[in-house]
């Protein structure tokens, strides 16, 4: 969903502030997109399964769309997908956006999770960055949505903001532990070059707060303290950026059973502006070597907007359809599995590539071990404390020089 309130001066995602008379031609436009799925998988040589076990709806803002329009959305999915009753459903909301109307229209479409873009509770680092919210906002919010039973919160959190120090965030991590919520993402600030902070950061000047960015080593400090932090009160990592709370009665963690999937290689299907999918190779392509297929819509609304009808939008997917051999997949199994705790089952990548494909990783495997930057533990290898300050470094290891290293918009919001 690429709309939002304000824009946030170091995002880079492709959403931003446009007139509410655009909503409903776009909200128009998706729904098109999901009832020609089966059609588009086909063009495009994957398989479609149709029953679903979780649906993200993210942003930009969705929750800034009128509940109507919310609707709308979540039943084009009912409507051509077996959505099953234990089906995780995710809205991202931004705080002071969730309106008794929305939570309505939320509750009456089956959403059961919802992710607040948070990013700090001290007021001053929030306006900093261009967030309308406040503290005592968000800690109203999250009761609110209690109080209509949706318990299932996640909270996003940003280490690196401007004025952020480490007594204010640790003012950050303490809200967020004593709010209770289910499970919290922290990530480290990435500020990208075309964005206005990111802009003003290489030109040196103090617009938009960007002289009073901590340093990328000090960044680095508050995300360890977080990580410390949270495990201390009994929210647990177990991704990269992700943390979660156990379930209270069973066994397991209140993970994101939406971003796992990203993570363990299964395949999703993306629809709306810079979504991206992953299916299952069709039977032709498969046969060709092929086990994977990728692709993405624009990264614009306007790019997005300007395939009109089902023919010119899988002619737009196909323009950015990526075939995944073996070996691809295989480097995409190592550096996406790696982002969890829990790494990944050697033996399992041996039942499935084959013994000799992972014996080609034993010198990498061992030169990172010797850096300190990955560990055994036992049949699986994953990252250290240290590996996740420089995964980026890690992953770049599995892979091919001609492969493009996917680090797909959805994972990297982890929610």
């Amino acid at each position: 969903m690429p709309f939002c309130r304000t824009k946030c001066s170091f995002c880079n995602f492709a959403s931003g502030v446009f007139s509410r008379a655009l909503f409903d031609r776009y909200v128009g436009q998706v729904c098109a997109e999901i009832d020609a799925a089966n059609d588009t998988a086909r063009e495009l040589g994957g398989q479609l399964d149709r029953r679903v076990d979780s649906i993200y709806l993210g942003g930009g803002t969705p929750s800034v769309l009128a509940p109507d329009q919310l609707r709308r959305l979540l039943q084009a999915a009912r409507e051509n997908f077996e959505v099953e009753p234990t089906t995780e459903i995710t809205v991202e909301c931004a705080p002071g956006t969730i309106s008794g109307e929305v939570i309505d229209a939320l509750l009456g479409c089956g959403v059961n999770r919802v992710s607040l873009g948070v990013q700090s509770f001290v007021d001053k680092e929030s306006a900093s960055v261009g967030r309308l919210h406040t503290r005592a906002i968000t800690l109203d919010d999250i009761a609110r949505l209690r109080s209509r039973g949706i318990s299932n919160i996640s909270i996003d959190l940003i280490a690196g903001l401007p004025h952020q120090t480490e007594e204010s965030w640790q003012l950050s991590l303490g809200d967020t532990l004593a709010s209770g919520v289910p499970h919290v993402s922290v990530y480290m600030l990435e500020v990208d070059e075309d964005s206005r902070l990111g802009t003003e950061l290489l030109a040196g000047g103090s617009r938009y707060h960007a002289h009073f960015v901590p340093d990328d080593d000090r960044t680095a400090d508050l995300y360890l303290a977080a990580c410390e932090r949270l495990e201390q009160g009994g929210v647990q990592q177990y991704e990269i950026s992700n943390f979660a709370r156990p379930v209270t009665h069973g066994i397991g963690l209140h993970d994101s059973k939406h971003n796992l999937k990203y993570w363990t290689r299964q395949p999703y299907l993306g629809f709306g502006v810079d979504a991206h999918s992953m299916l299952v190779a069709g039977d032709d392509l498969h046969a060709a070597g092929i086990v994977a297929v990728r692709f993405a819509t624009p990264d614009s609304l306007e790019g997005y907007s300007a395939a009109n009808g089902v023919a010119a939008r899988a002619e737009q997917l196909l323009a950015s359809r990526t075939l995944v051999d073996t070996q691809a997949a295989l480097e995409e199994s190592f550096f996406l599995g790696l982002r969890l705790n829990r790494g990944v089952s050697l033996a399992a990548l041996k039942a499935q590539f084959g013994e000799a494909a992972i014996d080609g990783y034993h010198t990498v495997i061992a030169d990172l071990i010797q850096d300190g930057l990955l560990e055994h533990d036992g049949d699986r290898l994953r990252l250290t404390s240290r590996g996740r300050l420089l995964s980026n470094e890690v992953f770049a290891r599995f892979l091919r020089e001609e492969t493009i290293h996917h680090r797909d918009t959805e994972a990297q919001r982890s929610s």
